[in-house]
């Protein structure tokens, strides 16, 4: 399989951080949805990331799935997400959370990069989503009770969580202090230490 997209994108990161943990062979392509737009649309008509190609020569996008794909390919109890109610609706709920909190980061980057004159309508709906958000994704830390948020070992929801805010830390430093949020910074800062998130990370690289 072939992963195409930069470390630095929430989405292109949470698909290379299952890969890794799954133990799937995987090449992987940093390929920028903008600079490699032209390279991108020969896998992948939307010229955008992740893009997963398949050994078959098939193509998913969209990190959900990419990853509903990938979790399908290992043993159930080996998939990256509780089998169990209520963990699995609560790990749902928080990978939600977290994949919209990055949704808005990447949507505010680009109407203040993008644009001459921002929206202030926009920036102020975006700001206030990521700050709720973030506010709510403290909240339900206030379950875990080691290093994972549920069944003492990584899920999707860890690394979705870890992945958002990275982004939201790099790609707007000043628009939310990571210290508001003590329990939320101890999880991101416990998984960004590990060997597997450094190694599957890249610092954000602004588009050109």
């Amino acid at each position: 399989m072939i992963l195409i997209g930069q470390y630095d994108s929430p989405f292109v990161r949470r698909v290379g951080l299952a890969l890794t943990v799954y133990g799937l062979p995987f090449e992987h392509k940093p390929w920028s949805a903008f600079a490699d737009a032209a390279l991108l649309r020969a896998y992948n008509p939307l010229a955008r990331v992740p893009t997963l190609v398949l050994d078959d020569g098939g193509m998913l996008t969209d990190s959900h799935v990419i990853l509903s794909y990938l979790d399908g390919l290992v043993p159930a109890v080996k998939a990256l997400m509780p089998p169990a109610e209520p963990a699995r609706r609560r790990a749902h709920t928080v990978v939600g959370l977290a994949c919209a909190t990055a949704d808005a980061a990447v949507s505010l980057f680009y109407e203040l990069r993008l644009h001459d004159k921002a929206s202030d309508m926009l920036v102020s709906r975006r700001s206030g989503q990521i700050a709720g958000a973030l506010a709510a994704l403290e909240a339900e830390e206030a379950g875990r009770s080691g290093d994972f948020l549920f069944e003492d070992r990584l899920t999707h929801a860890d690394i979705a969580v870890a992945a958002a805010c990275r982004f939201v830390s790099e790609a707007h430093p000043s628009l939310a202090a990571m210290a508001d949020f003590p329990r939320l910074a101890d999880h991101c800062a416990r998984l960004e230490a590990s060997a597997l998130f450094q190694a599957v990370s890249q610092p954000f690289i602004p588009p050109s």
